[in-house]
């Protein structure tokens, strides 16, 4: 009997596929060699360098001092309000340098800012990390208009194979149900080739460079 919808061809091909196994005839595929060359310059140059080439905001800090200075100079510079964090470390940090935030209770929608931590920073790209386990959760990095991220030196990786080593090794079986790469600013340009920022995501994205090397 012949059959009736494409979708039954494509299921029977499945079948036939898993039934009849054929020889691996990559068998000497290296997967343990990086994919990419080294750089000559050091990981937290390359990523200041890609982090700023797409759209995101780099700020340098020696030590935790200046990440305190920096925040205060910067949410009342740029005129940042209704902000929040669900990271007790962070909230107590910003209530130290005197930053209004609100309630943890607040509603989403009234969250403009979100400041939170991330896992890893990708060099090669200039791409955060972030997964669900950190107490932003799921939706601070993708909610609020302005999304600032303290990060330390130590967090650096080449590349993103590197991070997940990393997350394998901190959470065993049990990673995080979501594990997700950010580069630079949301942005789109799907309708009539027109760049929109802020389409899916934060318009701005801030990062606070903590330089913990010498600790």
């Amino acid at each position: 009997m012949e059959e009736s919808t494409s979708k039954e061809k494509i299921l029977k091909n499945i079948r036939n596929a898993l039934i009849n196994k054929l020889e691996n005839p990559f068998q000497n595929v290296d997967f343990e060699s990086p994919l990419y060359t080294r750089e000559d310059e050091a990981d937290d140059v390359i990523f200041a360098t890609e982090f700023s080439r797409i759209g995101g905001k780099f700020l340098y800090c020696a030590n935790e001092m200046e990440l305190l200075n920096g925040l205060a100079e910067l949410i009342p510079a740029e005129g940042l309000k209704s902000i929040s964090s669900f990271d007790p470390g962070i909230r107590a940090l910003l209530e130290s340098a005197e930053i209004e935030i609100l309630p943890l209770n607040a509603d989403f929608v009234d969250i403009k800012v979100g400041v939170s931590y991330c896992q890893a920073l990708l060099s090669r790209t200039g791409s955060i990390l972030m997964t669900s386990a950190q107490a932003s959760g799921r939706r601070l990095m993708a909610f609020a208009n302005v999304h600032i991220v303290i990060a330390f030196a130590s967090q650096l990786v080449p590349d993103i194979k590197d991070a997940l080593v990393n997350l394998r090794e901190q959470y065993l079986d049990d990673l995080p149900s979501m594990i997700t790469v950010i580069s630079g600013p949301s942005r789109t340009a799907d309708i009539e080739k027109t760049l929109v920022m802020g389409a899916h995501g934060p318009k701005e994205l801030y990062l606070f460079f903590v330089d913990d090397s010498d600790i």
